[in-house]
């Protein structure tokens, strides 16, 4: 096996050559979404093409046009049902039509603990095996879907990136003590399928590699005015004293799609505030 080692007077790239992103292409599931927006925000300040897809028309559209107005991005909105499967299949060779290649996947489209699905953020004893379905099939299955799809597209690239977007609850249990007295719940099916989106991120890491690295960004709890209560007690538990904003995951997007990241794959990259180091 032959080993390259690279001369001490060889030129290294600068962290500026190596974040850039300009001659690249993304696809961002949810990008319509908190979360999403500013993935596709990072990706297109760093010069990459992006494919905006997301449920909602309105969402979707939205986003891409700020992309193109903000950054100057090449970026287009796509309406797609991700519980659709022949639907999700489409989607790379709909993406390469338009833009010619494809280098960045990033599954962010998720139920998540607020989405409007009966059964769902409820007690346990209330929660039902449809929710828990839903959440299966979107959460962790349409990633397995969309990358498969996305493979061979990926790979030619050279430069392949699939970032899955996990939570802190497919990392460890919930505190159920934060919302006592609040409406809020956490899902089983959330934190089971998050748990597996890791597990997936680890076997998708050694079968596609050489050519395509494959990573999760783990997020903590973002603010998005919870129960003052829910508030209060999540921040007493964080080391860094508060919950996260979007734009706290924009650095770690930077760094796994880009060449930043050109020797990380199989990694969970957790941005929680401290919050899983109890």
């Amino acid at each position: 096996m032959e080993c390259t080692i690279t001369s001490a007077k060889s030129r290294m790239k600068s962290v500026k050559e190596l974040m850039d992103l300009s001659d690249r292409v993304a696809i961002v599931t949810g990008g319509g979404g908190h979360i999403g927006g500013a993935i596709c925000e990072a990706l297109a300040e760093l010069g990459a093409g992006i494919a905006v897809l997301d449920r909602s028309a309105e969402a979707c559209t939205e986003t891409a046009e700020n992309l193109r107005q903000t950054y100057g991005a090449e970026a287009c909105a796509l309406v797609v049902d991700l519980s659709d499967e022949q639907e999700t299949r489409a989607i790379p060779d709909r993406v390469i039509d338009q833009f010619g290649r494809l280098d960045i996947l990033v599954n962010c489209a998720a139920f998540v603990g607020t989405s409007n699905l009966p059964g769902w953020a409820t007690s346990f004893d209330r929660q039902t095996a449809n929710a828990w379905r839903q959440a299966m099939e979107l959460n962790l299955t349409t990633p397995f879907v969309l990358t498969q799809a996305c493979a061979e597209g990926l790979a030619a690239s050279g430069k392949g990136s699939v970032i899955n977007v996990s939570s802190v609850y497919g990392m460890v249990g919930p505190d159920v003590r934060m919302y006592e007295g609040t409406a809020m719940n956490t899902p089983a099916a959330y934190g089971a399928s998050k748990g597996g989106l890791l597990q997936l991120t680890r076997w998708l890491a050694t079968v596609l590699g050489p050519h395509t690295r494959v990573n999760s960004m783990t997020p903590g709890g973002v603010f998005r005015n919870q129960d003052e209560r829910f508030v209060t007690r999540y921040v007493e538990r964080t080391p860094l004293r508060r919950m996260a904003a979007e734009e706290d995951f924009k650095g770690a997007i930077a760094y796994l799609a880009s060449d930043l990241a050109a020797y990380v794959t199989g990694h969970n990259l957790v941005i929680d505030g401290g919050w899983t180091a109890w």
